[in-house]
């Protein structure tokens, strides 16, 4: 063996070398911080889920005096009194909603009634269709309902001794607990719509009042209220730019729908624009509650199954239209939220504030974004958030 044989380094050794010439990615992980972490934000789920009560209507409310607050502003600028132009547009919006309420209420109760008529005769036609008088659901249902009453019959008093039958009578129909029920819901409902009036009302007529109080809080140094009035800008053009979008593209979803149902000969079709208008603001879910409603209603005026399809996917089609082309165009010089993100976020608030949690969700997800945007440490989660 040479000197240099000897001298130069076996594979192993060579192997030994570059495992401990690699660069690790060394992340400090502290396990109790961790787990404090995890705690709080379980403690924080919790009680955003069990005050809900209290956080959907101070959150409408701040919603809702984002999207009027530049009306008042304009107003304003005119030497009207904010508490004057706040009050006259609140009374004026409420009137809108009342009168349209008002005016289509006989063609609403009429479609409501005619509701359960179109489940049987929809059922009825595809019992027909498929050419079966039996579903595979009901004739399971038939032989669970032998098998119940073999058992009975096979545990009679007459066969086992020393045993007693209980025979547990379902409670009756009380029509004053339904009422009492739905009377208190509406008397909830009643006082938490008062309450959004209130709020939006007394947020809009104090201007930036409050805007001022955050920047007066956020420190003494000037770096840290530039910072805090950037944050409040990019909320405030954000959540206007998004309400003034889904206002417009409702709205434009209500007429088309409204113009379609009624070429196709739909009965009620106005009704059915301002449906659509209003589930539009719920994402995902909204469009399709209008597309199966309309295609019931369809189905029992016309009585076929094609013509059904075509009121409901003319009802999805405009949905998608507009919801895949026009508002990601009017919304592109606004910051875009990941999708995936979203989604996942319109679940989370799903699931803590059921259909108001799917309304505020995206608004919420908006205002944490540019919050994270502005915080160091929190700078992850808003590059998580954004697209």
């Amino acid at each position: 063996m040479t000197q240099e044989e000897a001298d130069s380094p076996s594979p192993a050794d060579a192997a030994l070398a570059a495992e401990t010439q690699r660069v690790l990615l060394h992340m400090p992980v502290d396990i109790r911080n961790m787990s404090l972490v995890v705690l709080a934000g379980l403690a924080f789920l919790f009680v955003l889920h069990w005050a809900k009560a209290v956080f959907i209507p101070v959150m409408l409310g701040v919603l809702f005096s984002y999207a009027f607050s530049p009306v008042v502003n304009w107003f304003e600028a005119r030497r009207v009194p904010r508490w004057l132009s706040a009050a006259v547009l609140l009374l004026a919006i409420l009137g809108g909603i009342g009168g349209t309420a008002w005016s289509l209420g006989d063609e609403a109760t009429q479609l409501v009634e005619a509701l359960p008529a179109a489940a049987q005769k929809f059922r009825q036609a595809v019992k027909a269709r498929t050419g079966r008088s039996d579903s595979a659901l009901e004739t399971v249902q038939k032989a669970a309902s032998q098998i119940e009453q073999a058992a009975q019959e096979s545990s009679a008093p007459g066969t086992t001794r020393g045993a007693m039958r209980v025979v547990v009578e379902p409670a009756r129909f009380d029509i004053r607990h339904y009422l009492w029920s739905g009377t208190v819901g509406l008397i909830a409902l009643i006082g938490q719509a008062t309450v959004v009036v209130f709020l939006t009302y007394f947020l809009m007529i104090s201007g930036d009042t409050f805007r001022r109080k955050l920047i007066k809080l956020a420190g003494d140094s000037l770096s840290s209220k530039k910072i805090t009035l950037q944050a409040l800008n990019e909320i405030t053009g954000q959540i206007q730019r998004y309400l003034q979008v889904q206002l417009l593209t409702s709205a434009l979803v209500g007429v088309l729908t409204w113009l379609a149902l009624l070429a196709l000969g739909l009965d009620n079709a106005a009704v059915w624009g301002v449906a659509a208008a209003v589930l539009n603001l719920v994402p995902y879910v909204g469009s399709l509650v209008t597309a199966a409603g309309s295609a019931l209603v369809g189905f029992m005026q016309f009585g076929s199954l094609n013509m059904a399809l075509a009121v409901g996917g003319a009802s999805l089609l405009i949905h998608t239209l507009v919801g895949n082309l026009l508002t990601p165009w009017l919304t592109s010089r606004t910051s875009r939220m990941n999708p995936v993100a979203v989604f996942i976020g319109l679940l989370a608030w799903g699931w803590l504030w059921g259909v108001w949690g799917l309304l505020l969700g995206i608004p919420i997800l908006m205002i944490v974004k540019a919050i994270c945007d502005r915080v160091e440490d929190l700078k992850p989660i808003g590059e998580f958030l954004g697209s």
